[in-house]
């Protein structure tokens, strides 16, 4: 429907952090297709060993697997991605949104931040799907985490967004409000179905609502100071 292209007021500070962040993304999908070049069956190793699968987590509270096996990969399966289309459009949103939502945070902040919301996006997946065996990867929870700290923030920045074919200027508050309203309906027309694909939109939302809250909370210290 819509693809962000870049916005009208960037930070104008070097995001560190976010640049790392996305080196890291690309350099750990290099290795995938490294491994998927050399052996197939590594591949394969690699992401049943480091993608997320709700079921260990539900396994494991019964008494079945170990604490490493299940939780370790809400950290290690937000730098993993399926393709090559998944890895470009998450790097997008990340570029765009992530050097901004940096220079408000700061440095160490944004990395906590977008680990923690990495993380709980994958636990409010694991809660919507908790029994499922299908692995879940990808940065997209962590990265809805940042959009939804944008629009707290930076709410009347203009992005310039293709819309279908025409590149329109659009308030963030608009960009990345519909996109959040299509992640939650997405999300509430899957309730009451068993998980069929990989696009895990509860973490999306998870993550986006996550970003508000600790945004919202930054925020208002910032002003009270």
């Amino acid at each position: 429907m819509f693809i962000p292209l870049r916005d009208e007021n960037p930070s104008g500070k070097v995001g560190y952090v976010n640049i790392g962040l996305l080196l890291t993304n690309v350099a750990v999908f290099l290795y995938q297709l490294h491994l998927m070049v050399i052996s197939p069956h590594a591949l394969q190793a690699m992401e049943t060993t480091y993608a997320m699968v709700p079921a260990r987590i539900s396994g494991w509270a019964t008494g079945h697997g170990s604490f490493e096996a299940a939780f370790l990969p809400l950290l290690t399966s937000m730098f993993m991605h399926a393709g090559i289309a998944h890895l470009l459009g998450n790097m997008l949103f990340l570029w765009i949104f992530g050097d901004n939502v940096e220079a408000d945070f700061g440095h160490l902040r944004y990395l906590l931040f977008y680990l923690f919301c990495g993380i709980g996006s994958g636990l409010v997946h694991v809660a919507f799907n908790y029994h499922s065996h299908l692995p879940a990867l990808g940065a997209s929870g962590a990265i809805s985490g940042v959009l939804g700290a944008y629009i707290v923030l930076e709410p009347r920045n203009r992005i310039l967004t293709l819309i279908f074919i025409f590149p329109i200027r659009v308030p963030a508050v608009v960009v990345l409000g519909v996109w959040f309203a299509l992640q939650f309906l997405s999300g509430i027309s899957t309730m009451g179905t068993r998980m069929n694909g990989g696009v895990a939109v509860w973490a999306h939302v998870g993550g986006f609502l996550l970003g508000v809250l600790i945004a919202s909370a930054v925020k208002k210290r910032a002003r009270g100071s």
